[in-house]
């Protein structure tokens, strides 16, 4: 199987054994019972975001079909095995960190699960990447003010989408946070509104909000029927 048809559903429901052996490399199977239910505890168990999950997944599946086609076995692979493996691995300096990052941690669960000696990654440098200026332009208060004016107040999802994207402008959030927001995570807090978003792992950030989100999203809910555990920015 190859690594890029590992989706989503490969991680739903209960997870066996059988269930897991479309995502669990043979080179991890082979190495026995122990070490598959490591590999599937990694996945299932210790990464709770799906989108790292599955990108984790797809990496390390990536690492041992091209380490079980160059005759290694989980506890065969060295440093200089790795090493050669990023050389000639393709994509952008990101890419390549993030899966040497994924490699690595697998190895580390697996060192403590006692199923390998030593991490052979751990010694493995990834591409140097440092961002010196954003790629990203920061817009003007009058870019904003103008895209906002364009989209029209006559219908309701006018008047959600330019709530929506006066928070994502003058929030600085993520987009998940943004789309993530309920009813009640927009309240008052003293004479202000302010917003309470849900980040990765279960965390919230409040704060107070900038007068251009609290007019659009005002006028928005004012116009809308939302309960108070709806979603704030429903299709």
């Amino acid at each position: 199987m190859n690594a890029l048809t590992i989706d989503e559903c490969n991680f739903g429901g209960v997870v066996t054994r059988r269930s897991a052996s479309a995502w669990v490399p043979d080179l991890v199977a082979a190495a026995g019972p122990r070490a598959t239910d490591a590999y599937i505890e990694f996945f299932t168990a210790t990464i709770r975001n799906r989108n790292t999950r599955l990108a984790y997944a797809r990496a390390c599946y990536q690492f041992f079909h091209w380490a079980r086609e160059n005759g290694l076995t989980l506890d065969t692979v060295r440093p200089f095995h790795v090493a050669a493996y990023i050389e000639q691995m393709p994509g952008s300096k990101p890419t390549i960190k993030q899966k040497l990052a994924a490699i690595r941690m697998l190895y580390d669960f697996l060192v403590i699960r006692q199923l390998v000696p030593v991490n052979p990654t751990a010694s493995v440098r990834g591409p140097k990447y440092v961002v010196k200026r954003g790629k990203t332009p920061v817009w003007s208060r009058e870019d904003a003010k103008k895209l906002l004016e364009s989209i029209p107040r006559e219908t309701l999802a006018g008047l959600r989408d330019r709530a929506l994207i006066s928070t994502m402008l003058f929030s600085f959030a993520r987009i998940s946070a943004v789309l993530s927001l309920k009813r009640q995570d927009f309240y008052y807090q003293g004479p202000r509104r302010w917003l309470r978003f849900h980040e990765k792992g279960g965390k919230e950030h409040e704060m107070p909000a900038h007068h251009e989100i609290e007019e659009t999203i005002d006028e928005y809910l004012h116009e809308s029927v939302l309960r108070t555990n709806s979603r704030c920015f429903r299709a």
